[in-house]
Order: C-alpha cells, then structure tokens, then sequence
C-alpha cells in the first residue's frame, strides 16, 4: 500500500476516483498544457479518471509513483507529484500545480519529499528532471533540487516538437 508522506506545509497521499473532479479542474487550465509534456487540453474528468486508475498498478509493481499534493491544513488537493518511470534504479521526476499555487514552493517542497522517499524506499539512485526551455517556473524548482544539467533535446509533445532541458544526477 502506498503511503502518506508529510512534509511542513504538505500531504502527499496516493489519488482517490473521488480527486477526479479536483483533477480536471486543475489540469484543465490550458496554461497547465502549455507548460506539461502529457497533460491535453481540453482536459475532462473522463482523463483524470483514466489517470487516477493506472496509479495504484504502478506503485504495486515498482515501476513508479504518483501522489496528490495537498495542503496540510486546509486538505486542499493543488497538484501532483511523481516518478512516473522508474527503471533500474533511474526515476523520472514529474509535476504541476494548480495555476493558483504556482510561486508558493509547493513544487520543490513536493519534489523533495517525494525524492527522499524514493531513495529510501523504491531503490531510487539516479534522478533525471526535464522541463520545456520556456519554463522558468520550472527551471527554478530544479535548481533548487541541485541536479546536473546535462543539455537539451528535442521531444514530441502533444503533437509539437518541443525544445526541454535535461538534468541528471545521483541522489
């Protein structure tokens, strides 16, 4: 079973088919899209549904994690955190928050929790981080992870090639 994670402000906890609503609220917002490599626009229930379902086979079988993020005190669902590939020992940070809680260092505070519990728990060794070139937003929250950037590359997103910079470092 997958557990809860607490930090100072945040819960991290597996997503419920209850989430699904809150999900496609958030997700929805087409500047959450804009800035994502698997999140469409428009973004419907039905989606976030479907993506919910797939979580808890993940964690079971060890190839990754996905957790809502929610605010301690008011159990307010702002976004997601995840490893959604993990393979021998390399995993693949993912995240977004919600547009309205963008800039409050919900994103890095996540992202390190997460990251610790990796290590500790699901043979995490190897951490690799990308984001799109245009996402400073993002590029601040992996530069506070402290990882190495190795360079940029070309990846189809949402039928676009899209120019993201690579990170990569041992945790």
């Amino acid at each position: 079973m997958q557990p809860i994670i607490t930090t100072s402000r945040l819960k991290l906890r597996p997503f419920t088919a209850l989430d699904a609503a809150r999900v496609a609220e958030l997700a929805g917002d087409s500047r959450i899209a804009a800035m994502t490599a698997n999140i469409p626009h428009p973004y419907q229930q039905s989606d976030a549904t479907l993506w919910i379902a797939r979580h808890a086979s993940l964690f079971s079988t060890g190839r990754g994690v996905v957790y809502a993020i929610v605010v301690s005190d008011s159990d307010e669902l702002v976004g997601a955190v995840s490893l959604p590939v993990i393979d021998q020992g390399t995993g693949t940070l993912g995240y977004w928050l919600g547009v309205d809680y963008w800039g409050l260092g919900y994103a890095t505070e996540a992202a390190k929790a997460l990251v610790d519990f990796a290590k500790q728990h699901l043979g995490l060794l190897q951490l690799k981080v990308m984001h799109l070139k245009e996402n400073q937003r993002s590029r601040a929250v992996v530069k506070k992870l402290g990882v190495t950037y190795i360079g940029e590359q070309m990846n189809r997103m949402q039928g676009q090639d899209r120019e993201v910079c690579v990170y990569l470092s041992a945790v």
